[in-house]
């Protein structure tokens, strides 16, 4: 039997079919050998947490004197080019950062210690501002009895928190003095010993092109790290600027401690400017005699961190490092849980350090994922 092109051209297009639907239907295999490293990747990935968790008053000091560092060195590279040498230079620019640091803590204890002596006083005041909430409170209260989900009992006002959190809030911020001083220790051999690092680490690899890369890695990450710290300090002294001034002119008590305060919390961020933004209506709800009054502040305030973070620093750093905003606060989430206070502060930067290698150890023509 003789068989026509025809049916021969629709044999061939049946087969081809049948052989493209086969093949789509087949599941991709997943190798074992994959299935081990990347269970070995996560199992490294939760010892190397617990570890950071466990030696926190050694890792932290270290990893933040390491990050400051890298930050600083393009002043130390200032002054060297200045014939000032790099030991001196690194001395001088950790003095001058510890002064820094001092003045603001001045600025900021002074209010805070007297508060802290006035606790009695302060909870009494703001006792009595809180009675304009007893009628709200007893509205809820016979709404839940209504429906059956409250006690019989109403509460008279509202109570205020016990004293009972201060102290391990204090020790909770407040690094100790053996972390201070192997921070300090530790970044002036850092800046001091930089280049030899740099160039101990370029030529660990035989490679010309592993060189290569780590070079540009390093550089980089001293440019935008660097970059980052000036930059966010600028806006920073702004905001707190900003801040005391609004607080001097609604009347306000210790507007230059508020403002220090205010540029202090905002080099961490999404956490720093609420709790500012509590503090402020803390302070208004005590200052003055009613709490509209005392919320004039905090709003400002408000304002000033909104076209902060939605236009100033946007435009000034989104656009050398555009930072996911999911990215930032997954960052944030983990080291604050990690390192709390201090690594809320490098959860920036170290993501900056993640983002710099991601680039450059696995860069746009490496296999990719298709497109949607």
């Amino acid at each position: 039997m003789r068989v026509l092109p025809t049916e021969r051209l629709l044999a061939s297009g049946h087969e081809a079919a049948a052989v493209t639907e086969s093949s789509q239907e087949v599941p991709p295999v997943i190798k074992r050998a994959e299935v081990v490293a990347i269970a070995l990747v996560i199992l490294a990935a939760i010892c190397v947490t617990g570890v950071l968790y466990v030696a926190k008053a050694f890792f932290l000091p270290i990893v933040m004197a390491f990050v400051v560092g890298t930050m600083l060195s393009p002043a130390a590279n200032f002054l060297e080019r200045h014939h000032i040498p790099r030991s001196v230079g690194a001395v001088l620019i950790v003095i001058a950062v510890a002064a820094g640091l001092a003045f603001i803590i001045g600025l900021i204890s002074a209010p805070v210690l007297d508060w802290t002596n006035r606790l009695p006083e302060l909870a009494t005041q703001m006792k009595a501002k809180l009675h304009v909430f007893d009628r709200p409170l007893a509205l809820w209260h016979e709404m839940q009895a209504a429906i059956g989900g409250g006690s019989t009992a109403a509460p008279a006002s509202l109570e205020l928190p016990k004293f009972d959190w201060v102290q391990p809030t204090i020790e909770f911020l407040s690094p100790t003095f053996t972390e201070f001083l192997l921070f300090f220790a530790t970044l002036v051999l850092f800046i001091a010993s930089w280049r030899d690092l740099r160039r101990t680490l370029i030529m660990t690899f035989g490679d010309h092109e592993a060189r290569l890369r780590t070079l540009r890695i390093l550089n980089e990450l001293e440019l935008h790290l660097g970059n980052y710290l000036l930059t966010v300090t600028f806006i920073n002294t702004g905001v707190g600027i900003a801040t005391g001034l609004a607080c001097a002119l609604t009347g306000m008590p210790n507007p230059a401690g508020l403002g220090a305060l205010a540029a202090t919390l905002n080099f961490i961020p999404i956490i720093g400017p609420i709790a500012m933004f509590v503090v402020l209506v803390v302070v208004g709800a005590i200052a003055f005699p009613t709490l509209g009054a005392g919320m004039v502040g905090p709003l400002i305030f408000a304002v000033i961190t909104f076209m902060e973070g939605h236009f100033v620093t946007p435009t000034i750093i989104g656009r050398r490092l555009a930072l996911n905003a999911l990215a930032v606060f997954i960052a944030l989430a983990f080291w604050t849980w990690l390192w709390g206070p201090m690594g809320a502060f490098l959860a920036s930067p170290l993501l900056i350090v993640g983002i710099i290698m991601k680039e450059h150890l696995l860069p746009d023509n490496s296999p990719q994922l298709p497109s949607d």
